[in-house]
């Protein structure tokens, strides 16, 4: 029984050492009894220096009230997700998430193990970003409109209809204050459009100010928004948040579907009644905020997947803008191709004329499902590596080559109707699934078919 305890023992040890996040646990009394070295290498410390001694000897910043492990062994209650900002013994501060839990046997209490993770890069990372922002801000205010954004809705080229009534449409609604939500897959030039939207507005002067919600982890993305109170958790400073620093202006938050449920709660609230509270504070402090938001999920999808809630969602419905996709104003590849060749000539001091005919055709039977952003990297590509004064399909990328038509040697090869058939299928399908992002169910409507059927099409063959 002894060896099999120590066996288990070894077991358990070998599996917290491995584990990426920071590991401390300590007895009944407050010393150290297991500390793994990532939690050494987020605290500053060595192993040894920690294991056997007692907290507060360790990290003589923290008492017995800020210490999250000592409090827990107080309680007997579980902590999750505490903000923790102490300093060690050798003088560095640290910046913790910790969770935190007692350890019980047989109904006993026997210590306590804590969970952390550092994020005092990103919490850094996150402060320059608030800081350089509040920077430019004052900076552009003092000199004047249109240097908040670099882009206007002109620079939203398009030969396509219904894309020019869109813009047309943006122009008339940006005077307004309401809120806007802008869905466009990856690449069709959201931010662009949102710039646009701006820079038509009354607003034009004031900050223009863009967040990306799945760029920052969700315990920092409410401080960044919302900014923080000295004193709401240790070491936290006076801090405007993006609604204070966008005043007066546009703040713009990109990928809205990943932020956090419970803060898509305190934005419908910000966008109800006008007024942010900052992290730890009690007071309401009055905002005047242009917000556009946008997605790269189809707002249907998002609702059935609850990635956005519906009371924030018909908030920001007032005004809804639908990028098209590439593929779905194939008049505008061959135009947008023209206008990116006469920009890299200019870039790269070439002199490409234009494109030759059977790439042309390619270009404008592919379906770009990384859009225009897709199509302007793939005409630099080209343009670097082009030696002739015409692009043509031997310039592609590798990764476009494989969807080359068949030379005319090979075409009566391929007349086979069960596999011409089998590759339009193929095509619907993958197009289908672009267009819903992965999601069956969206899918299978599109296509008109059952979900089962779709599944059991996606068994058959490897699309």
């Amino acid at each position: 029984m002894g060896q099999l305890t120590a066996l288990t023992q070894e077991v358990l040890t070998a599996i917290l050492k491995s584990i990426d996040e920071g590991i401390h646990v300590v007895n009944p009394q407050g010393r150290t009894i297991f500390y793994n070295e990532v939690a050494a290498k987020h605290d500053g410390m060595s192993v040894e220096e920690v294991l056997g001694k007692h907290l507060l000897e360790v990290f003589p910043s923290l008492t017995e009230e800020s210490s999250t492990l000592l409090k827990v062994m107080k309680t007997g209650k579980p902590i999750y997700n505490q903000t923790q900002v102490y300093v060690n013994m050798h003088g560095a501060s640290i910046d913790t998430m910790n969770t935190t839990l007692p350890i019980f046997l047989d109904k006993k209490m026997i210590g306590a193990v804590e969970i952390a993770k550092d994020y005092s890069r990103m919490k850094l990372l996150a402060e320059r970003l608030l800081d350089l922002q509040k920077g430019v801000t004052k900076s552009n205010f003092k000199k004047g409109a249109k240097q908040q954004v670099k882009y206007t809705l002109n620079d939203l080229k398009t030969m396509n209809p219904s894309f020019k009534n869109i813009k047309e449409e943006a122009r008339k609604l940006a005077k307004s204050d309401a809120p806007i939500l802008v869905y466009g897959e990856s690449g069709t030039g959201k931010e662009l459009f949102v710039q646009g939207v701006h820079h038509e507005s009354h607003r034009s002067e004031r900050s223009f100010i863009a967040q990306n919600c799945a760029a920052i982890p969700e315990t920092l993305l409410e401080s960044i928004l919302f900014g923080t109170a000295k004193g709401s958790y240790t070491g936290a400073v006076e801090r405007k948040g993006l609604f204070e620093l966008a005043d007066g202006g546009t703040l713009f938050l990109d990928e809205l579907h990943t932020m956090p449920m419970e803060l898509q709660a305190k934005l419908l609230r910000v966008l109800e009644d006008g007024m942010v509270r900052r992290v730890g504070s009690s007071q309401n402090i009055i905002v005047n905020v242009r917000v556009i938001a946008a997605m790269n999920v189809h707002p249907e999808v998002a609702l059935q997947e609850k990635m956005i809630r519906p009371d924030l969602y018909y908030r920001l419905n007032v005004f809804t803008f639908s990028l098209l996709p590439l593929r779905e104003r194939k008049e505008d590849i061959l135009y947008l191709a023209d206008h990116f060749i006469q920009s890299f000539n200019k870039q790269l001091r070439k002199t490409i004329r234009g494109l030759e005919k059977s790439l042309k055709i390619f270009l404008t039977d592919y379906h770009w499902p990384g859009n225009v952003r897709e199509l302007k990297h793939t005409l630099e590509y080209m343009m670097n590596v082009c030696e002739g004064e015409f692009l043509g399909e031997e310039d592609l990328p590798v990764i476009l080559k494989q969807y080359q038509s068949p030379t005319k040697e090979h075409q009566q090869e391929n007349l086979s109707l069960r596999k011409n058939l089998e590759e339009v299928e193929k095509q619907l399908i993958m197009n289908a699934l672009d267009q819903a992002k992965g999601n069956i169910n969206q899918a299978a409507k599109l296509l008109d078919i059952p979900r089962q059927t779709l599944q059991y099409k996606l068994k058959k063959i490897p699309y």
